[in-house]
């Protein structure tokens, strides 16, 4: 991608009297924070944005004063290469799958116009030396929140963002110099981040990969592609910097100079409150960033902290407990490997073949076959959304379609003892906003069916 001289610098000034178009508004606002920002910086704001005024009516309210005072601009309808006229810089929304395909976005590098999007401008306001980033395909939200909680319980000044926490450039204003940040980042958000060795873009002080596995090969069209996006957080790190790897990753050490910290079964960290073997060890890897960054030479504060760690919202939360029968929320599962940890988790807890398990979803071109191989342990394996036909005839399922005929079959044919799970182990867009939409439709319909009040899903 091209790189626009301006975006290199930290400052928001750099961005007065820019001209700068922003790919996608979103219906939730997901360009409400990069928008504001560019605004107040003294920017002139173009936001291009498929939908219509009524689906955006929620966000467009939260820039009206922006609106009025004429420095942003919405246009709805399809991303038209002729609102690039006279653009300083793009920033596109990570969402968009394989950009390099994208006629809008080739139209900007056609005309020479600088690209980015909103994680390199806030990372770019940060000093490294104060950043743990962390990715991996499975346990990376866990991982990163484990690691802002030991921060803050110990304290220090933490803040958590990038692909968790909300947008790192509505929470500028609260860094000091001494904060720390943590930051959970995407492979997407590697993509744009280091795919081109962008001039005077550092890495982090200390970086975590937890594990590698495809996932999300509607977005980087190959595995390759994925595996790669990821590795670039390894390379990108100067030699001064930590880098921590799970145990299946040992071999990606080769790809920095940095000291690297592997992180073995023998490492993990008994007496956590959240459940499982892979939080027992997503808990060492936080103890060994927590450390790197602190430079603490004691440890046992940050072990206390983190095994008070109460759990992610959607993350194998014990939702509500009727009749004998355990429900939990495991709708941030949306990898087959997630969920594949979740049955493994709860399986120290209870037999498997008690567990009733519900899965499926929006397809992202993963191997299901993990989830599949499941069904003949399980007390049943029931499937949902646009996933849910291929994964029922591949582990002879019930295929329920919906969620709500899933949890209802499910609910039936449970027995005092039983477990049942949402752990989808696929994205929610077939059926949902998002995997929180989806995992309180869950918990609502689960208090609902079984007349009890539902536990708290929020930590």
């Amino acid at each position: 991608m091209v790189n626009a001289e301006t975006h290199q610098n930290r400052t928001p000034q750099a961005f007065k009297d820019q001209r700068v178009v922003v790919m996608g508004l979103g219906r939730f606002g997901g360009g409400l924070g990069i928008t504001r920002w560019l605004a107040e910086s003294g920017a002139t704001v173009l936001v291009t944005d498929p939908a219509d005024k009524e689906i955006l009516a929620s966000s467009i309210a939260q820039l009206k004063d922006l609106i009025d005072a004429q420095r942003v601009e919405i246009v709805h309808g399809k991303h038209d290469p002729e609102l690039l006229n006279n653009a300083d810089l793009l920033v596109v929304n990570p969402a968009v799958p394989t950009p390099w395909t994208h006629p809008f976005i080739k139209s900007a590098i056609d005309q020479g116009i600088g690209i980015t999007t909103e994680i390199e401008i806030a990372y770019r306001q940060l000093d490294p030396s104060r950043v743990v980033a962390v990715t991996g395909t499975a346990g990376k939200s866990t991982t990163s929140a484990m690691i802002h909680h030991a921060l803050k319980a110990t304290g220090h000044q933490s803040i958590l963002a990038g692909n968790i926490g909300g947008s790192l450039l509505t929470k500028l204003n609260e860094l000091t110099d001494d904060t720390l940040v943590v930051l959970e980042l995407s492979s997407a958000m590697l993509h744009w981040l280091w795919s081109n060795s962008q001039p005077g873009l550092a890495g982090p002080a200390v970086a975590c990969i937890t594990n590698c596995t495809p996932n999300h090969l509607d977005w980087h069209g190959s595995p390759e592609h994925y595996t790669a996006s990821k590795q670039l957080l390894v390379k990108a790190l100067p030699n001064t910097a930590r880098l921590i790897l799970g145990d299946t990753l040992a071999s990606w050490a080769q790809l920095s100079e940095s000291p690297t910290t592997l992180i073995t079964p023998t490492d993990a960290i008994s007496g956590c409150t959240v459940p499982g073997q892979h939080n027992a060890l997503n808990a060492a890897m936080a103890l060994a960033a927590a450390q790197a960054i602190t430079q603490s030479s004691d440890p046992q504060p940050l072990i206390d902290a983190i095994r008070t760690f109460p759990g992610l919202p959607h993350r194998l939360n014990l939702i509500n407990e009727a009749h004998g029968v355990r429900y939990y929320n495991d709708s941030k599962s949306t990898t087959p490997q997630a969920t594949c940890l979740a049955i493994e988790a709860l399986s120290e807890q209870a037999k498997r073949s008690s567990i009733h398990l519900i899965a499926g979803g929006y397809d992202k071109g993963s191997d299901l076959s993990p989830i599949a191989q499941l069904a003949p342990a399980l007390a049943g394996l029931y499937t949902i959304g646009a996933t849910g036909k291929v994964l029922a005839i591949d582990s002879n399922a019930h295929q329920c379609v919906t969620l709500e005929a899933a949890t209802k079959q499910a609910i039936n044919n449970t027995k005092p003892g039983d477990l049942v799970v949402l752990s989808p182990g696929c994205a929610s867009w077939d059926q949902f906003t998002n995997y929180e939409q989806r995992g309180e439709a869950f918990s609502a319909l689960v208090q609902e069916l079984t007349g009890d009040t539902a536990c708290s899903s929020k930590p």
